[in-house]
């Protein structure tokens, strides 16, 4: 079997023995730029500056040397422009505040201010107000809110539609292009055609826009999710219109060289529990991510990717009835969201993408031979009659010791024999 093998029988919940590894497909399954460019020198690579593609969370681009070192049986297509808006292109050097050089978008344009935070500007354009804050020492930006002030009478579901709109030829040429690279490889292919996420936090502030109108600040988001129902009916019925639109253009242009689609990052769950009750998923999201669902199933091979952080299994077969095939990233830490419950009540029905080990405790803080340990436990839980890709869960951050990454990957690869 080569690796897109391993990767489709793992899709298609077959039991083969073998699992395969995802770091870097996606922007919810890499790892910080620091921590890229540790695993090189730790692999002995050749040495040379990372590229952050994603600068929100700042991670790193993972090369196909390194892919190849870590055992990789998946890639992506990152996103030809990052969330703040500029285009992953005209690399130029970057210092780190620790001194670590690294490569940056051409229009990747930040200042400081006198106490050494950075600021960072959508579409790199230094005249129109920050969009993005990291604290002087810090691992990534956070959204800076610039929601302006409204009135109820004033608020325009049209203000919050800015962002999405019909596909562009350039977008649809650079997937094509990007896809057709990628499909000539022996290993599984995930793309994210943008658009399909519905209300995901991490997106509501519009960090790629000069002036957002709308609501963009995310207290007054979760305050909409309760108060403002018929405007957020509204919007996502809006929203999914142009996107299912935008579907029928990629699939046009790419047809199915995707193996899979990441459609949605919108969290639902906290530590301990969600942030809204079923009736509102099933009220809100639920009919839109079906139509969306429903439409890729019916017209294309693609399988879909839903992402969502936290204590989310009581939604789980919520997010399967609304047609989803694969979810992200198994927080197993969360309260119900022990391996073998949701395995053995949900594994037959959805894939688990992620799980593989605690990154938020244990992987920072362990022993190299704890990580092994609980790499391998999860590994034979998750992987009994496929259904399963191995990957951290969520990114890998910047301060994890080297020595604890290789420890988690290297297990991944003795389990799955390479």
């Amino acid at each position: 079997m080569n690796k897109r093998d391993i990767f489709l029988s793992a899709l298609a919940h077959k039991d083969t023995g073998r699992v395969p590894v995802d770091f870097g497909s996606t922007a919810v399954t890499g790892m910080h730029v620091r921590s890229v460019d540790r695993l090189r020198k730790y692999y002995g690579l050749e040495k040379q500056p990372v590229k952050i593609h994603e600068p929100y969370q700042m991670l790193g681009w993972v090369e196909d040397d390194l892919a190849e070192a870590m055992g990789i049986h998946v890639k992506g297509v990152l996103p030809r422009a990052t969330m703040f808006g500029f285009e992953n292109k005209g690399w130029k050097e970057y210092k780190l505040d620790d001194g670590l050089d690294v490569l940056v978008p051409g229009d990747f344009n930040v200042t400081r201010d006198k106490k050494g935070d950075t600021y960072l500007y959508p579409e790199g354009d230094l005249s129109a107000p920050p969009s993005g804050h990291m604290p002087k020492g810090g691992y990534y930006f956070d959204a800076i809110v610039r929601q302006p002030a409204f009135g109820e009478d004033s608020l325009a579901v049209e203000d919050n539609l800015a962002e999405f709109g019909p596909v562009s030829e350039i977008d649809l040429r650079y997937q094509k292009d990007a896809l057709e690279r990628l499909r000539r490889e022996d290993i599984g292919v995930v793309t994210n055609f943008g658009g399909t996420a519905l209300g995901d936090i991490a997106l509501v502030p519009a960090v790629q826009l000069k002036y957002p109108k709308g609501i963009r600040d995310i207290e007054e988001w979760y305050v909409t999710l309760a108060a403002r129902k018929g405007f957020v009916r509204e919007l996502f019925e809006k929203q999914t219109d142009i996107a299912i639109e935008n579907l029928k253009a990629y699939y046009a242009a790419v047809g199915n060289l995707p193996d899979v689609a990441f459609i949605c990052g919108t969290d639902f769950g906290t530590q301990t529990g969600t942030f809204c009750s079923k009736e509102t998923f099933l009220d809100l999201y639920a009919p839109h991510y079906r139509r969306i669902n429903d439409w890729i199933h019916q017209n294309t091979a693609w399988k879909t990717f839903k992402h969502s952080c936290g204590a989310v299994a009581d939604f789980i077969p919520l997010f399967i009835d609304a047609g989803f095939d694969i979810l992200n990233p198994v927080q197993c830490s969360c309260h119900g969201m022990e391996p073998e419950k949701i395995k053995r009540e949900y594994g037959k029905d959805i894939v688990f993408w992620g799980g593989g080990v605690d990154t938020q405790h244990l992987l920072p803080n362990g022993r190299p031979d704890e990580i092994r340990a609980q790499v391998l436990e999860r590994l034979e839980v998750f992987s009994k009659g496929g259904g399963y890709v191995f990957n951290a869960i969520h990114n890998v951050q910047g301060n994890v010791p080297v020595e604890n990454i290789a420890a988690m990957i290297e297990a991944a690869k003795e389990f799955t024999g390479r």
